[in-house]
């Protein structure tokens, strides 16, 4: 047994003063009908480790299937987990991802992206990347092409063509729409003038008049809901194979309407995507900006080292985030993080800031373990929905 230090002693005595003051800041986590908390379940199915295991935030769930097959025929683990997030990334119908992603405040979409690589210690990453709707697959040629870890603007689309990558429109129909109906909400000049018998709703002019009106009806909605709630979405993945080898990545089309220039956390080595290959990995999807003040990922990382599980390192990182607002639940719920972890021995878990998104659904995160991709639901800081 190690000798009990002054130095110990304190320490330890000061983990156990915080733990009880966590428990009286926030509401404990209420139990269910099996008399679990939604915590203590989280822990209790995540508790056991498998690998090879891939996991990802929930807009991943769908390309898993590709993940684990790459895995399981022996392929990188980075190449598994840029395959997941590629495929959310080519799909128009995600607006937080490469293609139809929301643009910033000009119209333009751009995008950021980071990979590390486990085995060989090695991280690339680009930033306010246009024209080019897979961000990941440059991050991964910053990193194995150059001396270099970060790429952002026009050098980074300059060194994308110049790796072979061709420029495109990344604006859907359905994300222009979005971008009118903002710049529209907030600038009156872009609103039809008084004269105009579409003055009303400049959006419903443009919409193809050849669509069912149900489907009309549904595109005036999702445009009105992300004007309101702008969506800070991404996809994080994560993947560990047999070997005990680790990567990862984390790609985004940042916040919506946001200013010209500005980067998230999820091209930010060490804050959206963290991994050491000796103890595990981790990322993250929300709040970018909240996330960099905490150097999220590498905090939920080195505490894993200290041996927490992942779920309760994703929390240590939470109540960091939590600690910047002085607990402040109002200032809190104006928006959502959630952290995503898996260690070395293939223990997985992922915590969310609240434990549901506006509306009420919970927050979960997508995990396949060899047997099937599933939804997980997520441990949490704060009980109740985040108004984002």
């Amino acid at each position: 047994m190690a000798p009990w230090t002054r130095r110990r002693f304190f320490l330890t005595t000061l983990a156990g003063s915080l733990g009880i003051g966590t428990k009286k800041i926030f509401a404990a986590d209420a139990p269910n009908g099996n008399g679990l908390s939604s915590l203590a379940q989280a822990t209790a199915a995540t508790a056991k480790g498998t690998r090879p295991l891939i996991i990802s935030s929930s807009n991943g769930l769908n390309a898993l299937d590709l993940g684990m097959g790459l895995l399981k025929r022996g392929h990188d683990t980075l190449d598994a987990v840029v395959a997941v997030v590629n495929v959310v990334e080519d799909d128009p119908r995600d607006n937080s991802v490469g293609y139809g992603g929301l643009p910033n405040e000009d119209g333009d979409v751009e995008l950021d992206a980071s990979v590390m690589h486990g085995p060989t210690r090695r991280a690339g990453a680009v930033a306010s990347l246009r024209y080019i709707k897979n961000p990941s697959k440059v991050a991964r040629l910053v990193m194995e092409q150059t001396d270099h870890v970060l790429l952002v603007g026009p050098g980074a689309l300059r060194f994308a063509e110049m790796q072979g990558f061709e420029r495109m429109n990344l604006l859907t129909n359905e994300s222009r729409l979005a971008w009118l109906r903002w710049k529209a909400s907030t600038t009156p000049n872009w609103a039809p003038g008084l004269d105009s018998p579409d003055w009303k709703d400049k959006v419903a002019s443009l919409i193809d008049p050849n669509l069912p009106e149900p489907e009309k009806a549904r595109l005036l909605a999702w445009v009105d809901d992300v004007v309101t709630h702008p969506p800070t979405g991404t996809i994080n993945c994560l993947a560990v194979n047999e070997k005990g080898d680790i990567s990862g990545t984390t790609t985004t089309s940042g916040l919506a309407w946001k200013i010209a220039g500005r980067v998230g956390d999820s091209p930010i080595i060490g804050a959206g995507l963290y991994v050491d290959n000796d103890v595990g990995a981790a990322g993250s999807t929300g709040r970018g900006e909240e996330n960099i003040k905490v150097s999220g990922a590498h905090t939920i990382v080195e505490t894993m080292r200290k041996g927490k599980s992942p779920t309760d390192a994703c929390l240590e990182a939470l109540s960091r985030v939590a600690r910047n607002y002085n607990n402040d639940k109002t200032r809190l719920s104006k928006f959502y993080l959630v952290f995503y972890a898996l260690n070395k021995d293939g223990v997985h878990g992922g915590a969310s800031l609240w434990s549901a998104a506006r509306g009420g659904r919970p927050r979960t995160y997508a995990v396949h373990d060899g047997s099937q991709a599933r939804l997980v639901e997520c441990a949490s800081l704060l009980q109740g929905p985040s108004s984002d």
